[in-house]
């Protein structure tokens, strides 16, 4: 069981550390059209879509990474104190009353909204129209990857519950 746990995480990881590479391409792009906007007095239409959809990318790829490095922000002024039995049925309550809900909502309205964009070939309404379309299927993958990566921490608070111990 454990195996698997693990495989999920790294695929998270993997994910995340996949993406966070538009951090730098983010960058360069910045980098590139202030140069060429103050310098060449050449600014280019496109490059605040394109600026919008990488932030975009790496925003919602980040919540699986970051749950699977258990780095949320917690309001834990009390939680620390808890045995860790009486955390993880805590935060398996949590779990199944606000995460999977709002998780699963953010996952199909997702896939509707990207499949939608796809079915008419949306494009940004600027001068130099770019395809918008690839990038809202970002919404559902990582809806499907929170998803997944909640069901293992699911399955880790049953194991606490279980043993006594993370």
């Amino acid at each position: 069981m454990q195996k698997i746990l693990w495989t999920v995480d790294r695929l998270s990881t993997g994910c995340g550390k996949l993406c966070s590479w538009s951090v730098v391409a983010l960058t360069r792009l910045i980098s590139w059209e202030v140069f060429s906007r103050y310098v060449l007095n050449k600014p280019h239409a496109w490059v605040l879509d394109v600026q919008i959809m990488l932030y975009g990318t790496l925003f919602m790829t980040a919540g699986a990474y970051t749950l699977s490095k258990n780095g949320h922000v917690r309001g834990d002024v009390l939680y620390g104190f808890f045995q860790p039995r009486t955390q993880a049925t805590l935060d398996l309550i949590l779990y199944f009353l606000f995460f999977m809900p709002g998780i699963v909502a953010l996952t199909w309205a997702g896939w509707n909204f990207a499949s939608e964009s796809a079915a008419i070939r949306e494009s940004t309404f600027s001068a130099t129209p770019l395809p918008v379309y690839p990038f809202k299927f970002m919404i559902p993958l990582a809806g499907g990857m929170l998803l997944l990566q909640g069901v293992v921490e699911i399955v880790r608070c049953v194991m606490c519950i279980q043993t006594g111990h993370w």
